[in-house]
């Protein structure tokens, strides 16, 4: 028995080459592990011994935001803010503090605002125990393709440098391209301490996400603990990084990246033309290939439908059943009540396939969500 970090391989060294040039973070370093979940584990844990190496061993929390999601695996799910996902698990895990989102529709505060509340966390706990802040530059899953005001993240990387505290930037949904750049973290230009991603890293054909880190505190790490206190057989996987390589090559090659971008802003208009005047979308909202609609009750009060209406998934269903796959989530109006529905279509869809898309789904919508209704 033994495992990849005994060895390296050509592929894995490549593809860290590559996406050297590619992610905020100067002079990285990357551990490949293979999921959402694991990185986000990895990138925790990275952050409290980078903080260990540093001389601040007290400093063991790490704040995230509240309707967030980050992971399925106990430390993951306990940065994360989705209660039906938490509850049946809070004895078992570590409960982080959460603050509140970026969340323009519903929560009507400048991106300066909403950072405060982390500097209020902050001192609300000390920081000397603060390690790390981790949340997803574009709100995912959890409250579908929220953006937040373009004063957030530049406040948020102040606050975290104030108080010496490390910033985790979650890419696994919105990295590689889905935004129309490379990464969320890009349409700020704020570089995170860590950065985590997933998903598409292997174009779907293998399970392999990264966690990155400067070099600096990685040798700080090493010089001060030894090697970083993780790891898992399936780590540095070749053929995982092969397909990551030749992902990587298909996407620069093809402009996939640009692709999203523009194609995007042509989503965003079909989306608010079919469905912008419908009186219960309450808003529409997204960046690149990453789209949320959001389902009310009423437009004027915001008033969500409640959960045991299962909105949502009524119109998945349908959709589904017309021949198109979208996302569903709820809760994302209070943790509980509040329907989105997200569309993230293939980074190479072409201007046809998001025709049909958003008449398919515009079809689902009316159907179970009638005009008159």
């Amino acid at each position: 028995y033994v495992h990849a970090i005994m060895f390296t391989n050509q592929a894995t060294e490549q593809l860290s080459d590559e996406l050297a040039e590619l992610v905020p973070i100067p002079d990285p370093r990357f551990f490949y592990l293979s999921s959402g979940s694991e990185v986000v584990e990895g990138a925790i844990k990275l952050a409290r011994q980078i903080q260990q190496a540093r001389g601040h061993g007290m400093r063991d929390i790490i704040t995230c935001r509240s309707l967030s999601y980050h992971g399925m695996t106990l430390g993951a799910l306990g940065v994360s803010g989705r209660p039906g996902l938490r509850t049946p698990f809070m004895g078992m895990m570590v409960n982080m503090p959460h603050v509140r989102p970026p969340y323009p529709y519903r929560f009507e505060a400048s991106g300066e605002e909403i950072a405060g509340r982390l500097e209020e966390s902050i001192l609300a706990y000390g920081p000397e125990t603060v390690a790390a802040f981790i949340a997803e530059p574009i709100s995912g899953a959890s409250l579908g393709a929220v953006i937040p005001p373009d004063d957030y993240w530049p406040a948020i990387r102040r606050i975290c440098d104030k108080y010496g505290v490390l910033l985790i930037a979650d890419e696994v949904l919105v990295g590689m391209g889905r935004t129309g750049k490379w990464w969320g973290i890009d349409h700020w230009q704020v570089q995170p301490d860590i950065l985590v991603t997933s998903k598409g890293l292997a174009g779907g054909y293998f399970p392999l996400g990264f966690v990155a880190a400067k070099t600096e505190d990685v040798e700080l790490i090493r010089q001060k603990l030894g090697d970083w206190n993780h790891g898992g057989t399936f780590s540095h996987h070749p053929v995982g990084c092969a397909a990551a390589l030749t992902t990587l090559h298909i996407m620069q090659r093809e402009n996939l990246v640009e692709n999203s971008a523009v194609l995007g802003l042509k989503l965003g208009q079909l989306l608010q033309n079919a469905l912008g005047d419908h009186p219960h979308v309450g808003e529409i909202r997204g960046r690149g290939l990453f789209w949320g609609i959001e389902f009310v009750q009423d437009r004027e009060s915001k008033e969500p439908f409640p959960a045991s209406r299962h909105l949502a998934w009524e119109i998945w269903q349908r959709a589904f059943d017309k021949g198109l796959i979208v996302y569903y989530s709820q809760g994302c109006a209070d943790g509980q009540n509040g329907d989105v529905i997200m569309l993230g279509p293939p980074l190479i869809v072409t201007e046809a396939q998001l025709n049909e898309m958003v008449e398919i789904l515009s079809e689902a919508v009316y159907e179970i969500l009638p005009a008159t209704g």
